[in-house]
């Protein structure tokens, strides 16, 4: 008998902007459009239902299970850097489902960047947003993400855009909505009093809410000529989805075998 195929479920933080909860469903069922006959379920840390444990508790009671008995999951944080929730909030709230339910096994799958899949989303957005290929010599990208008091995940935010900016834009500069500095008007600024003749703003962060609409309240205070929209439901982000769920299933994610921490591979059991 085959075995059932693990279950994919999408993990994000959650929002009271009701444009969180649709994004992240929007994302979901375009990842399902991709791999025919995978489950894909979301799931919330706060704000929104489900919660987390929610979905755990419902899938723990149904009857797809493997040949040693146990339900199959892939657990993937709906996240773009390895910051507090993908180390500890996440690992917890997985830790005690398993603790309830003795029938449940979870791999947490890697947080979803850096990856070149989500630099392609950026400049899908970019694009979409009114400008061309050609303009990249000439423009100047404020890569500007929600923001964290982790010193890993701002170092990986200033490493993307390090990478980025080889890749043939005039300048790219980091910035952060909240917990960091500069912020997204400063860095916009910055850039202008550089001389650089066009400046676009791309939002490194997956769906609306309150911290994307303080990046784009501080691109237009600060003149910006291009907004790029949030990542949301991009192909290549869905893409990236199923390429952490392939990852944690083979168990070559970055994080595998080398501990205990949020972001690896971890059969959590009880």
């Amino acid at each position: 008998m085959t075995s059932p195929t693990p279950t994919l479920l999408v993990i994000a933080h959650g929002s009271r902007d009701p444009r969180h909860a649709a994004t992240v469903a929007a994302l979901c069922a375009r990842a399902r459009s991709l791999r025919a006959g995978l489950r894909v379920e979301a799931a919330f840390l706060d704000f929104n239902a489900p919660r987390v444990g929610q979905v755990l508790d419902r899938l723990a009671a149904e009857g797809a299970r493997d040949a040693e008995g146990a339900h199959d999951i892939v657990a993937l944080p709906l996240l773009l850097t390895r910051a507090f929730h993908a180390k500890a909030d996440i690992p917890a709230v997985l830790r005690e489902a398993t603790a309830r339910h003795l029938g449940l096994r979870i791999r947490q799958a890697d947080v979803l960047g850096p990856s070149p899949l989500l630099t392609r989303a950026l400049e899908r957005r970019l694009y979409e947003a009114g400008l061309r290929p050609g303009d990249r010599r000439s423009t100047g990208v404020v890569l500007a993400s929600a923001g964290s008091t982790d010193p890993e995940a701002i170092a990986v935010i200033a490493e993307i855009a390090r990478e980025w900016r080889h890749t043939g834009w005039c300048a790219v500069r980091p910035a952060f909505a909240s917990a960091s500095l500069p912020r997204t008007e400063d860095a916009v600024r910055a850039l202008r009093a550089e001389g650089v003749r066009r400046v676009a703003v791309a939002p490194y962060v997956i769906a609306p809410g309150r911290l994307p609409d303080r990046i784009a309240h501080g691109a237009r205070e600060a003149g910006a000529d291009v907004l790029a929209g949030v990542l949301g439901p991009a192909p290549e982000l869905a893409r990236l989805l199923l390429r952490r769920y392939d990852e944690a299933r083979a168990g070559t994610g970055a994080g595998s075998g080398s501990g205990a921490g949020a972001g690896e591979l971890t059969a959590l059991t009880a």
